[in-house]
């Protein structure tokens, strides 16, 4: 009888550390390969390009950022260029369906495949209920809130952390994209293509009209001058200070999340080594310049402080007495919103199959309709999952949830792409364990300038990496608290932030000095190791500005996940099951051997 994992300490350590062996499939793909270039550039953008826009960078300017907005969007823009080129390199490692989960799983492990693969659904469910939620309050209070009143004097709810009522509209939206999503992936990504093209053509309205109508009187309003029922914090470009552009950047992180969507459509592109990682740096590029363009004529048509939170366009244009502008704004907003929905829950159904076909979950989630070709079963069941959320949960709550899961996948992909740049890849039967005279010094700081990898230097590069995340982690959390505290404990965390930034400062160091992989990849992160570094701490520090309710509803949401995996994934794993197969072969080879050995 085979011995569980809870009994056996080696076969949990192995079952968490295994890795998927990146071997093709053979025969028909069960997904049609049907994506272009152009395609996975419009659906990432149009995912990306959204609530961002449209609601976002009005409630964060208002009560946040103030006019410090724009650096607020410039910052996660940052923070999400530097996670992106590390997802370009991995697309082009592993162009499967999956997106961050195979990357992981492949380079890493299981249990970290896992982890990262359930905090990507999250991600994208609640950001599709955000979405869907930014899409109802838009078109709500445009039509003078008539739902709001409606269900808040029939159907309130009373409870701290949940809406004060049920948002019915968002799911319906959710379910009528959803069933786009499920119809096929030409029908959807057909119709993303011309909702991205109103969406680009109502941004650039808006910026051409933004900067004709500016007022930049409107970034330096002196305190004296805020209205007194108007919390305006201090006045100027900063009136809420650096700490607000910091807070700021957290929320605004949330507008650039969708540009991972296409790192799930690894099996559904023509070309996917190629026009993965260029769809991903493009899109990129595109949605920095529309957040950061619409941010600035936002709050230099309107002071900051008197912008509407659920609508802030077409109340600006309304305001400015210009109502053939606001038509147009507020119909492309409508469009854009549907093409981010879109955007959100595409990848949710194949990161569902990815992982059930691995059988990390239930198996019944990895069927495709032989009709459209894609996880019917999976996207219906994301699809009413995410539109629930959506009815109960107001939009901060959404985004700081959403965001915090996708911060931390942004972490373990830069982790990942540096252990392996530093990875030992000779075969097996080149490998040699050879026992160095060299002292300590020599080894950690490559001393000797070894150009290629080994057991050593690869040893040496992992207690690097981890010796660094403890590090950023804090670092983040010092930073963030820092402001928030005085006298004593200000001191304590200044001097947390100095010591664990030093120790930063000299592992980066260190690990540039270790020689790297030599690889022939389509796409590689440049200024290795600099750049996902910098993400780790970025991501980290970001995840810190976040509060603790969000971390308490993660906390909860990977709990339940870790419960799936230690009961059922772990051993209905595929992987797990052909390794064992392939031991039990050996087993069997090893014992022939030793019988036909033996004399008669």
């Amino acid at each position: 009888m085979e011995t569980p994992w809870w009994k056996s300490k080696k076969k949990l350590t192995w079952a968490l550390t295994r890795k998927k062996t990146d071997e093709e499939e053979q025969g028909v793909d069960k997904l049609k390969r049907v994506l272009t270039f152009v395609d996975l550039t419009a659906l990432s953008t149009g995912a990306t390009l959204g609530c961002g826009v449209y609601v976002l960078a009005g409630a964060v300017a208002k009560s946040i950022a103030g006019p410090a907005v724009v650096l607020s969007f410039a910052i996660a823009a940052v923070v999400s260029a530097f996670s992106g080129l590390c997802y370009a390199e991995f697309a082009g490692r592993v162009p499967k369906a999956g997106s961050a989960y195979i990357y992981s799983y492949v380079a890493v492990g299981e249990f970290t495949a896992f982890v990262i693969g359930w905090n990507l659904l999250i991600e994208h469910l609640i950001g599709a209920a955000a979405v869907a939620k930014s899409m109802s309050n838009y078109v709500d209070s445009l039509l003078g809130s008539p739902q709001q009143k409606y269900m808040t004097e029939h159907f309130p709810i009373h409870v701290s952390f949940l809406a004060s009522y049920p948002d019915a509209a968002s799911f319906v939206v959710i379910m009528t994209i959803t069933l786009l999503v499920a119809w096929g992936v030409r029908e959807s990504t057909s119709t993303n293509n011309i909702f991205t093209i109103l969406n680009l053509s109502t941004v650039t309205v808006v910026i051409v009209t933004g900067f004709l109508k500016a007022n930049y009187s409107n970034w330096a309003i002196p305190k004296s001058e805020i209205p007194s029922n108007m919390d305006g914090g201090e006045g100027g470009f900063l009136p809420f200070g650096w700490a607000g552009v910091a807070a700021g950047a957290a929320k605004c992180f949330y507008g650039f999340i969708g540009f991972d969507s296409i790192a799930t459509t690894g099996e559904e592109t023509k070309n996917p080594k190629r026009d993965i990682p260029l769809a991903i740096i493009a899109s990129l590029f595109i949605s920095t310049i529309a957040y950061c363009g619409v941010a600035t004529v936002l709050t230099l048509m309107w002071p900051y402080y008197d912008q509407d939170e659920n609508a802030p366009l077409p109340q600006l244009y309304q305001n400015l007495e210009m109502p053939t502008v606001k038509f147009i704004v507020s119909t492309g907003a409508i469009f854009a919103l549907c093409t981010s929905l879109l955007g959100c829950i595409f990848p949710i159904p194949r990161i569902l199959y990815s992982m059930s076909d691995d059988g990390l979950l239930f198996k019944f989630l990895s069927k495709i309709n032989s009709t459209t070709k894609t996880p019917l079963i999976s996207t219906l069941l994301c699809g009413a999952f995410s539109g629930s959320l959506a009815v109960f949960f107001n939009l901060a709550q959404l985004i700081d949830m959403a965001s915090i899961g996708t911060l931390q996948a942004y972490t373990i992909v830069s982790i990942c792409v540096l252990v392996l740049r530093y990875s030992d890849n000779k075969p097996l039967n080149e490998k040699c364990i050879v026992k160095s005279n060299k002292n300590q010094t020599h080894k950690w700081f490559n001393l000797s300038n070894t150009k290629t990898p080994n057991s050593d230097t690869q040893y040496v590069s992992r207690a690097l990496i981890l010796i660094f995340s403890l590090a950023s982690v804090v670092f983040g959390v010092s930073l963030a608290n820092v402001e928030r505290h005085h006298d004593t404990s200000r001191s304590t965390l200044l001097t947390l932030c100095y010591i664990s930034f030093f120790i930063m400062v000299v592992t980066t160091y260190m690990l540039f000095r270790l020689p790297q992989a030599e690889e022939n990849l389509s796409f590689k992160v440049p200024f290795v190791p600099i750049i996902p570094c910098l993400s780790v701490i970025l991501n980290v520090y970001l995840m810190m500005e976040l509060d603790y309710k969000t971390w308490i509803r993660f906390i909860v949401w990977l709990l339940c996940g870790l419960m799936i995996y230690l009961f059922y994934g772990i051993n209905h794993s595929l992987e797990g099951k052909k390794q064992t197969k392939t031991d039990e072969n050996k087993s069997n080879i090893s014992v022939q051997s030793i019988v036909m050995s033996c004399p008669s």
